[in-house]
């Protein structure tokens, strides 16, 4: 899921001394268009299996096929639900732009047999019964944020950054619905690898990891992350999200991603 592992992520103290000097030089807001910037590879598709986990551990498992094509410094995926009965065919596109424009999103319901385009007022609430929302499903605009770097940690042995995102105004925390954030990046290779979200109006936090990382023809992708609702101490809910069969460079037709493909279908 591309993008996805960029939007929020968290780790653990250093030494300054022990950091090379580019690493003391960084702003937040240089780290962030770091983070923006790194390469995600073209012409994606892999295949996602989403695992809703409830209070009580029971388990709900969908399989998705998601495809992801850059078109200069847009891009597009769409991810068509697979299994079980009660979720086959359905289908999310989104559209992230390069420019100022807001993200579209639709999402095809096979039991409506039509196509709801995700409004901004509507893109903090959940994404297919899961802890991400909708928002979460696209890259934020670095610049409705301010950053600040907090301090410095390892994760899973490997050194981070951890930095502090502030929406600008009511309108991106309405839109969102987070009105804070902690991201913890990779500093080798600006990876979002942990993160930590304020949840508006609530006393709910959602937390973000990505325990599993791998180089794949060069792109740093994500082999599985976890988003976790708590409130407290206590899980509310928990997604798990697999990425397998990762494969760039495919042969994917720009009629993939459009409204009228996902509600035909695969």
């Amino acid at each position: 899921m591309n993008r996805l592992s960029k939007n929020i992520i968290a780790g653990m103290s250093l030494l300054i001394i022990s950091l090379p000097l580019v690493a003391v030089e960084l702003t937040a807001r240089q780290i962030m268009d770091k983070v923006d910037a790194r390469a995600e590879g073209n012409n994606k598709v892999s295949d996602m299996t989403m695992t809703l986990i409830d209070k009580r551990g029971s388990r709900r498992v969908r399989s998705i096929r998601s495809y992801t094509k850059n078109r200069g410094e847009d891009e597009m995926r769409a991810m068509f639900f697979l299994s079980p009965a009660d979720v086959k065919n359905t289908a999310f596109l989104t559209y992230e732009y390069g420019d100022n424009r807001d993200d579209d999103q639709w999402l095809y319901l096979p039991a409506l047999r039509k196509s709801k385009r995700i409004a901004a007022s509507d893109k903090s609430g959940s994404f297919m019964g899961s802890d991400f929302n909708y928002s979460d499903m696209t890259t934020p605009d670095l610049n409705k944020y301010s950053y600040k770097i907090l301090k410095q940690m390892d994760v899973r042995g490997s050194k981070t950054w951890v930095i502090e995102s502030t929406p600008k105004n009511q309108a991106e925390i309405d839109e969102t619905g987070y009105k804070k954030g902690m991201i913890f990046v990779r500093q080798d290779n600006f990876m979002v690898v942990r993160g930590i979200r304020w949840v508006a109006d609530s006393k709910e936090m959602k937390y973000l990891d990505i325990p599993q990382i791998k180089q794949i023809d060069g792109i740093w992708v994500a082999l599985k992350m976890t988003m976790t609702t708590k409130k407290g101490k206590s899980t509310l809910h928990k997604t798990e999200l697999k990425f397998e069969n990762n494969r760039f460079n495919q042969d994917l037709n720009e009629s993939m991603f459009t409204v009228r493909q996902i509600e035909k279908g695969l």
